[in-house]
């Protein structure tokens, strides 16, 4: 039986990791789950799965059941026998947790890819020293990593992200100006939560997959490439030195990479759809376009420079750019253009510690903030 953890219970993630575990408490003992502000929720599934801690970080708790603040979330990761933590939080906030967790060599099932974008190089060689995984849960990671498995990493010669396209893939550029909350709230193939969701129609969440997939399985931007998928069938694939292309397909549904990554190496028995051969009519592809979507050639230009100044400084401005257009503060359009004005403040550094990367996400939040400020109050 896994002991596990689920960092960022209540959202789109941690809800679905829930339903598996609730189908399959024979393989799982849940330790603790976490959640921002949803305590209701997070109580009625600390009962639901028999937790032992559930905590609550963004606000002091009505209920004595549930434990308070960071500090009592990072003691469990700390101290509580644990094989596996999902992460899940929405954002940078996901990166602590991420951090004590692999820092203790507890396995990740990592779906906060912010912490990766952040932080890939720390992360990565403090597991490499510790000894634990960090398995992909987005499913294109995740479809990564099991088309790379048994393979030689020295064989790769491209790695290819699939992408829908998000709601506005058939939209015309120039009608982008009027787009309105509730139409880029509106995926076509995913069920999510609002902050990436949006980012799926700016397609900032593949650029920030891209980072993700840089340090998760160690390539340059050069053995990097994303294609236009609107089906959702093909995850992700892989091209190999000899022309072989190996791909995972299925339909789009978080339980299905949620569920491996907790239950990797095995697999559950999912009761997901299954994909009828006979009535697929089609499977299409193309090429991005960057002037549709801006924040995509950001992350592949910032990739060329390689430097994690640059990687912080994209996921900060996006998160408040985002957050700005959901407030109704700035357009849609806007988000690239303040993302570019950001990054045009930082020079290009590595910033080598997570005290460092705090500070110094810290300091893009509030340039963000007075750039928004400047230019839309």
């Amino acid at each position: 039986m896994k002991k596990i953890g689920i960092v960022g219970a209540t959202g789109s993630i941690g809800s679905q990791a829930i339903d598996v575990i609730k189908e399959y408490l024979d393989d799982f003992e849940v330790v603790f789950l976490s959640a921002y502000k949803n305590e209701e929720k997070l109580l009625n599934f600390k009962l639901q799965v028999n937790a032992k801690y559930a905590v609550l970080t963004g606000k002091q708790p009505e209920n004595d059941e549930i434990l308070f603040g960071e500090q009592e979330l990072l003691r469990i990761i700390d101290n509580e026998e644990v094989d596996i933590v999902l992460s899940a939080a929405v954002g940078f906030s996901g990166l602590i947790p991420t951090y004590h967790s692999i820092k203790r060599g507890i396995d990740v099932a990592l779906a906060n890819k912010e912490s990766l974008v952040t932080a890939g190089l720390i992360l990565t060689k403090l597991a490499s020293k510790t000894g634990c995984k960090i398995i992909p849960v987005d499913s294109e990671h995740s479809a990564i990593f099991q088309s790379m498995l048994g393979h030689q990493t020295e064989d790769l010669e491209k790695i290819i992200l699939t992408a829908s396209g998000g709601p506005f893939r058939n939209r015309p550029v120039d009608s982008l100006e009027f787009v309105e909350i509730e139409e880029a709230l509106k995926h076509p193939n995913w069920k999510m939560g609002k902050k990436i969701t949006v980012d799926s129609a700016t397609m900032m969440n593949k650029g920030l997959e891209l980072i993700e997939a840089r340090f998760l399985f160690d390539v340059p931007v050069e053995k990097l490439d994303v294609v236009i998928h609107p089906e959702s069938i093909v995850h992700s694939m892989v091209l190999f030195c000899d022309g072989s292309y190996i791909a995972q397909l299925g339909y789009p549904d978080m339980k299905i990479p949620i569920a491996y990554a907790l239950s990797y190496p095995k697999r559950l028995n999912l009761k997901t759809k299954r994909i009828d051969f006979y009535r697929l009519s089609k499977l299409t592809f193309d090429k991005p376009d960057f002037t549709k979507y801006p924040c995509l050639k950001i992350a592949f230009d910032i990739l060329k420079n390689d430097k994690s100044s640059y990687f912080i400084a994209l996921n900060g401005a996006n998160e408040i750019a985002v957050e700005s257009f959901l407030n109704r503060n700035i357009k849609f359009i806007d988000i690239a253009k303040i993302i570019e004005e950001v990054l045009n403040l930082i020079e290009p550094k590595d910033v080598n510690s997570i005290e460092e990367i705090v500070e110094f996400d810290r300091y893009v939040r509030e340039k963000t903030y007075y750039i928004i400020k400047k230019r839309f109050s």
